[in-house]
C-alpha cells in the first residue's frame, strides 16, 4: 500500500475517535485513541495530506449531529454547530428588545454576567439561524450571534474515578460534571452530572484519590476541584451562554484558575465575559483542540489573555492532531499519559484536553487566589520553569515552552 494511504488509514481513525469525543462529550467514549507508533514522524513530514483530513472529519461529524438532533442543533451562518432556534444578543436595550419582539422573536432570558448584559431570543418557526441573525442585525445597536456549541478536545477513559479531595487551592473545570468535586454547579438541563472527560481532566490536576499502581498523582496534589457542568443531558450543551455563566460562577466562588478543555468558534458574548472575568483576576487556561492545524482557530483559547495550551507526546513532539489558536502560550504532555478510571484502574488518554489541566495546576501552584495585580508575576514564575523547545525563545509550535513535563503519569506497560 502506498505510504500516504497507510498514513491515512492510521490517522483517520484517530481523527474519528477525537471527533466523537469533541462533539459528544456527554456520551462516554470507549477506549483511547489508537497507537500510531512509528508513523508520527512520517506524518509530520506530510503537511497538507492526512492531517488536513481532520478538518473533513470535524465537518462530517457536525453534519451527523445536526441530522441526529435537528430540534436542538443547527449550523450557524459560518457552518459551526449552534443551539437550534435561539439567538444570543449582547447588551440589548429595552427599545431593541421591543423591536425584536415586534418582529416575532420571543424573549427567553435576559440577564447579566459579570456586568455583561445579554438576552436569549427564540427564533420564529419559519426562520433559519442565518435569516434570523440577518433580521436582528438590521435593528442595530446590539451584537447578535448564534449560541455556538463547544466540544471536548481529547479522548477520555470509559469511566473515570472520583478526583481526590484536598485542602489546597480551588481549581476550576468547565466541562461536564466532575465526580468527587469539592464544589459543583450545573448550566445545562440535567446538570450537574458526572462526565468521564471532565473527571479525567480533574484527575490530572488533583489526582485520582485511588491507592495502588493504578493511581494518578495529579499535577497539584491536594487541590480542590470546582466543577461547572455545561453539558448535563442536553444534546446542545456546551453552548457559549452556558460557558459564560460558568465563568461568572467561578468568579463568585473565588476560583483563581480555571481550565477549559473545550473548543468552538468566537462568540461576542463569551468574549466579553472572558474579558470581564480576567479583569477580576480569573486566570483562564484553554486547550487548542484536536481538529488539526487546518481547522479554524479554536476558542476560548484564542481570546486575548487566555492561556492557550497545545499537547506533546513522550518525545516532546507536538500532537499531529493538535489544533491551533491565534496565540500559543505553553505546551504540556497530551499523550502517553494516564488518567483515572474506575475500580483502581487507569487508562491511557490523548489530546490537548489533557495538556491544559497540567498547565492550570502549575499556574494554581503560584496563583492560588484571585488578584489581578498578581497575574503577571505568577505567569513569570511559570515562564521561568518552562523548558524551551524548538526555536529559541517563544515560538508558534511550543509557545513559551513545555510546562509540567515531569507531571505525566506513565501508562501501564
Amino acid at each position: 500500500m502506498p505510504k500516504r494511504l497507510v498514513l491515512l488509514a492510521a490517522i483517520l481513525p484517530l481523527g474519528l475517535a477525537a471527533a466523537r469525543a469533541q462533539l459528544l462529550p456527554q456520551v462516554p467514549v470507549i477506549g483511547a485513541l489508537p497507537r500510531i507508533d512509528g508513523l508520527a514522524d512520517s506524518a509530520l513530514r506530510l503537511p497538507g495530506t492526512a492531517i488536513d483530513r481532520l478538518e473533513d472529519v470535524r465537518r462530517a461529524t457536525i453534519d451527523r449531529l445536526v441530522r441526529q438532533h435537528p430540534r436542538e442543533i443547527a449550523r450557524d451562518p459560518d457552518g459551526f454547530a449552534a443551539r437550534a432556534g435561539e439567538i444570543v444578543v449582547d447588551a440589548p436595550s429595552d427599545a431593541w428588545l421591543a423591536a425584536a419582539q415586534a418582529k416575532g422573536y420571543r424573549l427567553l432570558e435576559r440577564g447579566d454576567i459579570l456586568g455583561v448584559g445579554f438576552a436569549r431570543l427564540a427564533v420564529p418557526a419559519n426562520r433559519s439561524l442565518k435569516a434570523a441573525i440577518g433580521d436582528l442585525r438590521q435593528l442595530g445597536d446590539a451584537e447578535v450571534s448564534a449560541d455556538q456549541l463547544h466540544f471536548a478536545s481529547g479522548v477520555a477513559p470509559v469511566a473515570a474515578a472520583a478526583a481526590a479531595r484536598g485542602a489546597g487551592p480551588l481549581v476550576g473545570v468547565i466541562d461536564g460534571g466532575v465526580a468527587g468535586a469539592a464544589l459543583s454547579s450545573g448550566f445545562a438541563a440535567g446538570a450537574p452530572r458526572a462526565n468521564d472527560h471532565a473527571t479525567a481532566v480533574a484527575s490530572l490536576i488533583a489526582g485520582s484519590g485511588i491507592a495502588g499502581s493504578g493511581s494518578v498523582r495529579g499535577a497539584l496534589p491536594g487541590a480542590r476541584i470546582a466543577s461547572a457542568d455545561v453539558y448535563g443531558a442536553d444534546p446542545a450543551g456546551g453552548n457559549a451562554t452556558a460557558i459564560a455563566k460558568a465563568l461568572g460562577w467561578m468568579v463568585a466562588q473565588r476560583v483563581a484558575v480555571v481550565t477549559i478543555s473545550l473548543v468552538g468558534p468566537a462568540n461576542p458574548l463569551l468574549g466579553r465575559v472572558v474579558a470581564a472575568a480576567q479583569a477580576r483576576g480569573l486566570m483562564i487556561v484553554a486547550a487548542v483542540g484536536n481538529d488539526g492545524p487546518a481547522a479554524p482557530p479554536s476558542y476560548p483559547a484564542s481570546y486575548p489573555g487566555v492561556i492557550a495550551v497545545t499537547g506533546v507526546d513522550a518525545r516532546n513532539r507536538v500532537l499531529i492532531e493538535a489544533g491551533r489558536a491565534r496565540h500559543l502560550d505553553y505546551a504540556a504532555p497530551g499523550a502517553d499519559l494516564r488518567a483515572a478510571a474506575t475500580g483502581g484502574r487507569s487508562m491511557t488518554v490523548r489530546g490537548t484536553s489533557f495538556a491544559a489541566p497540567l498547565v492550570a495546576a502549575t499556574i494554581a501552584r503560584v496563583y492560588p487566589a484571585l488578584d489581578p495585580t498578581a497575574m503577571p508575576a505568577a505567569l513569570a514564575q511559570v515562564d521561568a520553569g518552562a523548558v524551551d523547545l524548538g526555536a529559541r525563545g517563544p515560538d508558534a509550535k511550543y509557545g513559551r515552552g513545555l510546562v509540567c513535563g515531569t507531571c505525566r503519569t506513565q501508562p501501564a506497560k
